[in-house]
């Protein structure tokens, strides 16, 4: 995997937003355990922590689900 997909902590972050950050949210949509296996995919590339992302809840696309992580940019 490319570095310039991993986040920069300087301009990424989980905590609170201030007047400065945009969130911005990332979601990943699909069957349970593809969504499982792209969450721990991230995790493994340092991206995000399992926990950082949402419970899993039905998508707008019928039959799937998603999880959804929310990161702050500048």
């Amino acid at each position: 995997m490319s570095k310039d997909f991993l986040p920069d902590p300087q301009e990424t972050s989980t905590t609170s937003p201030n007047p400065e950050r945009e969130p911005v949210q990332i979601l990943v949509i699909g069957s349970s355990s593809g969504i499982t296996n792209i969450i721990h995919s991230l995790y493994a590339h340092h991206f995000a922590q399992i926990s950082e992302w949402s419970p899993l809840m039905p998508a707008p696309v019928p039959g799937k689900l998603m999880r959804m992580l929310i990161r702050y940019v500048v």
